[in-house]
């Protein structure tokens, strides 16, 4: 099978390295009953590629920000290297398609938020530890670009994230534009060489929050060649269980950024204080069938075309999710409702990694 006809089934995005690295119980080669994403679901679910985002809470000091990143990916990679021979480390579309051929899940790494790279000497060290996609900004507009999330500093980008943006393309690391600001976005369109992605975000035409891309923003990335990867999170999928659920989860967020502060700047020891009292609340909430994240993929094809669509569960990253789609294995009710929709085989290919690993493969290398 040429590179033209193969089509793997790839996520754009999960939050498991975050388990991975700071769950000492947390074993990925083991079925679980909490969380989205393990191995034997995967396998169940029919996933051959997975990009694994590591993410260090801005919460933080800045000084450890580095640091925790490097740690972050050591423990990923020696964890993936326990399950050898069920999963690989992926560096380009070549491995990716190898990795599938022999029967094994490809594992992408991605570093979300880019506040932690503080030269670019630090980009480079992450590409050769096995970085291949950097989210640039998180909820929190930092050194090299604005958040959608937060207060705009530099109207896009600034001289250093041109920089960065520059070196990524000559590195061969995939853009991430989810999180990033409508003008960080089209500046990051206009400087660099290469197709972006927005690895896990939804349709603005659906649900208007500043985090979901609009149909302009869906229109420059088909022209740029790149790929948007549709969210599972109800709070990105409609409006109504955006306002229920960030009525409480923003309210978390806010005691947890203030505990954290108690505890030393130490986010993950305030969220396992907080969380569970959250958690109990948001459970209470109607949560939209999975038939929803099909409305925004057939919006984003629409506009965009079918070559520029992708899915990006943010599995493990999310509180709660579409009914229908409660984990990874049930990946295939997707597929089933494009069916229904009367996608053809071909184009569903596409929209489930087909598109993805064309990006990965064209920005990362072949071989």
């Amino acid at each position: 099978m040429n590179e033209q006809d193969f089509r793997p089934v790839l996520d754009g995005h999960c939050d498991t390295a975050t388990r991975i690295v700071n769950d000492s119980d947390f074993d990925i080669g083991k079925r679980q009953t909490e969380g989205h994403i393990d191995l034997p679901r995967m396998r169940e679910g029919g996933l051959n590629g997975q990009i694994f985002a590591v993410y260090i809470d801005p919460c933080y000091p800045e000084r450890v920000w580095e640091e925790k990143t490097f740690e972050s990916i050591r423990i990923l990679k020696r964890r993936i290297e326990t399950y050898k021979e069920e999963v690989e480390i992926a560096l380009d579309g070549y491995d990716i398609q190898r990795i599938t051929n022999e029967g094994k899940i490809a594992a992408i790494i991605g570093v979300e938020g880019g506040h932690v790279v503080s030269s670019l000497e630090v980009l480079g060290r992450l590409y050769r530890q096995g970085m291949r996609c950097l989210t640039i900004t998180w909820k929190n507009t930092n050194a090299m670009a604005d958040s959608s999330e937060d207060t705009e500093r530099w109207g896009g980008l600034s001289d250093f994230g041109r920089e960065v943006i520059a070196e990524m393309d000559r590195l061969g690391i995939i853009i991430d534009c989810s999180h990033a600001s409508r003008g960080t976005f089209f500046e990051i369109l206009n400087h660099s060489i290469n197709p972006v992605i927005l690895s896990h975000s939804c349709m603005r035409a659906i649900c208007d929050i500043p985090r979901n891309a609009d149909d302009d923003q869906l229109l420059a990335l088909a022209e740029n060649e790149g790929v948007v990867c549709v969210n599972y999170f109800p709070a990105f999928l409609e409006e109504k269980s955006y306002r229920d659920i960030m009525k409480i989860w923003s309210v978390y967020r806010e005691k947890k950024n203030i505990l954290s502060k108690k505890f030393g700047g130490d986010p993950e020891r305030a969220s396992k204080e907080l969380l569970p009292a959250a958690m109990n609340e948001l459970e209470n909430l109607r949560m939209p069938g999975f038939s929803l994240v099909v409305d925004h993929i057939d919006h984003a094809v629409r506009v965009a075309g079918v070559d520029h669509v992708g899915i990006g569960s943010d599995f493990d990253g999310i509180p709660l999710t579409p009914v229908g789609l409660e984990d990874i294995s049930a990946l295939p009710n997707i597929t089933g409702e494009l069916i229904k929709r009367g996608y053809s085989s071909k184009d569903i290919g596409k929209i489930m990694g087909g598109n993805l690993f064309r990006v990965i493969s064209g920005i990362c290398g072949a071989g």
